[in-house]
């Protein structure tokens, strides 16, 4: 149930940076409220979760999978670079989450 709690939190945490960008440094209010509403539940949920997960893996598996997703929308949604460099990157990046996920049991 935690790494699901991780992995929810994650998600959320795509959402509060996508907000954050579309808020226009919070001169919008529906996307700061959606924001700033997110990144607390993102928190507290993982917050939850590391009281049966190792912080270090957890974290890391958390910033891993929210940073792969936010720069994968803004790849697809933004209209940001989708270099091969980049590309291979971001894989590294997902090679790093399922590794530690594996490893921990």
């Amino acid at each position: 149930m935690a790494w699901i709690l991780v992995l929810i939190a994650a998600l959320l945490e795509i959402v509060w940076a996508l907000a954050l960008k579309v808020s226009d440094g919070f001169t919008k209010p529906w996307p700061s409220i959606l924001g700033v509403t997110t990144a607390i539940l993102s928190f507290v949920l993982l917050s939850l979760a590391l009281r049966s997960l190792p912080v270090g893996t957890a974290y890391a598996i958390w910033v891993g999978l929210g940073a792969l997703g936010v720069a994968l929308a803004g790849i697809v949604a933004l209209g940001e670079s989708a270099s091969t460099v980049r590309l291979a990157c971001l894989t590294l990046i997902l090679i790093g989450v399922v590794g530690l996920r594996a490893t921990e049991g």
